[in-house]
Formats: structure tokens, sequence, C-alpha cells
């Protein structure tokens, strides 16, 4: 099985996506009148990280798939 730069970007940029979409329902979970436990805080800090790698990982995903556009565009060029 091949795995193309396209893909690894897709498939990474996807990944943060869901991960940032989680800290970020954590985050506003935590948020309400109700939780206000050491727990809690606890759980915000961790959500508040993930949501800090969940950005670092989409945009180096995103920095994959303009990696592979670019090469993809400079084999076209150079085969033309």
């Amino acid at each position: 099985m091949q795995i193309s730069a396209f893909t690894a970007g897709l498939n990474t940029f996807q990944s943060a996506v869901q991960r940032t979409e989680r800290a970020a329902a954590d985050i506003a979970q935590a948020a309400l009148p109700h939780s206000s436990s050491t727990r809690d805080s606890a759980d915000l800090a961790t959500s508040m990280v993930q949501l800090d790698i969940g950005t670092l990982q989409a945009q180096a995903g995103a920095k994959l798939l303009q990696t592979a556009d670019d090469v993809l565009g400079t084999l076209l060029d150079t085969h033309a």
C-alpha cells in the first residue's frame, strides 16, 4: 500500500480538526456553571493543551499538502 503525501497531509489535517473539536467541546463543557471542581480545572488545562496541539497539527497538515502540491507542480513542469 502506497501512501501519498496528499493522503498523509489530508489525514493529518482531518485528525487535527477532530482533536480541536473534542477539545473545544470539553472547554465549553467546563465553562458551564456546574463545573467548579479541581478535577474540572485539570481537565480544562488538558483541553487547552489539546486545542494548541490540534492547531499545530492542522498547520503541519496544511504545510504537507502545500509541499506535496509544490512537488507535483515541479514534476509536471519538469516533464512538460
